[in-house]
């Protein structure tokens, strides 16, 4: 290792330095390589193994390598969906002094999935239109932050299961800039119709790789990230008019931001001279209302539809457990925790643990004891629908923590070697969750 080489991390983690930087990042020996499906990339990337978690290391530039860490790094800060940086190593060379290019270190995101390894699998058109759903939350999230991204795309974006939907977060933010005023307009329309070109032409070209469902249309679905985040957005930001006499509609608007899955901030309120009318617009603080609600009250870090479906669950507790009574929320989350959903985790096998997170799991369990009972025509206890699904559900599915397949390097476009990929199970695609569902 090169004594002039140079780390800046977010991380304290001595393992940097064991790796083997003096060695270009295509020639790294494979007992380091952890092989996971990437996206296409412009630069060259490869997946290692660190103190017992996996980061993405890519070779580029100083200036592009410090750009990205520091955009990264305050994405976090305003808790927008993205990678976590863990740092920038510069100064490599090999051993006879050759110089090597810098790289920039991120984290895995456990249990995501580029895109090409679900549009890899045969897909229905409603898992496409989620997926498209999920990325225009993304970008809706990222401009209320003020955060023109530049290259909004699915190759730049990881997906994960988010009961019965899919959530989005940002890999690639070398193109972005924040500005703390807020977007104009014509920002947000730039990176809108940057959406839309990239989108039709990454799955055009699985198209024409033969992996993509021939009932899909590549521009149908390309065009419909334009519809769905003009929708989201005037939900979030759109002022409302209504008569005076019906101020309840300033709480439904709120309830319906809170459903969404958005806090607000404060609200505009106004009225104009002698009319009757009052015009309201909220100011969104960011999405996580149930995520962080169920943090608050359980310390489980869930996805915003894992969350809301988990709260249900504890709702539906309490009212079972204490009828007609006042009692302490904190409490009965306590009791719901440790009775109900720990009780339930214990019970997974040790071997089968890193086929799913704990809330999909705790989630699918819920959506699985409901098909049983609908089957079946009774009702069923959760712990007969955990044995059921375990045998006949879980046990059968690919791991999605570590999903072993590499993609096939080559001169062109990238393949997927699907004959190893996970099984991705579209049975919920129809499932309730997606904000769609809500306005």
């Amino acid at each position: 290792m090169s004594a002039s080489l140079n780390i800046t991390s977010a991380v304290v983690d001595p393992a940097l330095l064991d790796l083997p930087w003096n060695l270009p990042l295509d020639s790294w020996p494979d007992d380091a390589i952890v092989t996971l499906p990437k996206g296409i990339s412009r630069h060259l990337v490869r997946f290692v193994h660190l103190s017992g978690y996996v980061v993405a290391i890519k070779e580029t530039t100083e200036e592009m390598a410090r750009r990205e860490y520091d955009m990264l790094r305050t994405l976090q800060r305003l808790d927008a969906p993205c990678v976590e940086p863990v740092a920038v190593i510069t100064g490599r060379a090999s051993d006879d002094g050759a110089e090597l290019m810098p790289v920039l270190v991120t984290r895995h995101l456990r249990f995501s999935l580029p895109y090409r390894a679900l549009y890899s699998q045969t897909l229905r058109p409603s898992t496409a239109t989620r997926l498209v759903d999920a990325l225009a939350v993304l970008l809706v999230r990222l401009h209320l932050a003020g955060f023109f991204w530049g290259d909004v795309s699915l190759s730049n974006t990881l997906f994960r299961r988010d009961a019965g939907a899919f959530a989005a977060y940002l890999v690639d933010a070398e193109t972005g800039q924040l500005y703390e005023g807020g977007l104009s307009n014509g920002q947000r329309e730039n990176d809108l119709e940057i959406a839309r070109v990239n989108i039709a032409g990454e799955l055009l070209d699985l198209e024409a790789g033969g992996r993509l469902d021939e009932n899909i249309d590549a521009i149908d679905v390309s065009n419909g990230i334009v519809e769905a985040y003009r929708s989201l957005w005037s939900e979030l930001t759109g002022w409302e008019a209504f008569d005076q006499t019906e101020r309840w509609r300033i709480t439904q608007r709120v309830e319906r931001l809170n459903d969404l899955g958005f806090d607000i901030e404060e609200l505009a309120i106004t009225t104009a001279g002698d009319s009757t009318q009052v015009r309201i617009k909220p100011k969104v603080v960011d999405a996580g209302h149930h995520s962080r609600r169920l943090l608050r009250l359980t310390g489980i870090d869930a996805g915003e539809n894992q969350a809301r479906r988990l709260l249900n669950d504890l709702d539906s507790y309490a009212a079972a457990s204490y009828p007609g009574s006042d009692v302490d929320e904190e409490q009965v989350a306590h009791e719901w925790l440790s009775r109900v959903f720990e009780p339930v985790i214990r019970a997974i096998p040790r071997e089968l643990r890193g086929k799913l997170e704990e809330p999909e799991v705790f989630h699918q369990l819920l959506e699985h004891r409901w098909y049983l009972s609908q089957n079946e025509s009774r009702a069923i206890s959760l712990a007969e629908a955990l044995s059921s699904y375990i045998d006949s559900v879980l046990r059968h599915r690919r791991d999605e923590a570590t999903v072993i397949a590499p993609v096939t390097e080559s001169i062109g476009v990238p393949t997927l070697d699907t004959a190893a990929m996970p099984v991705i199970d579209d049975a919920d695609s129809d499932a309730p969750g997606s904000w769609r569902d809500k306005i």
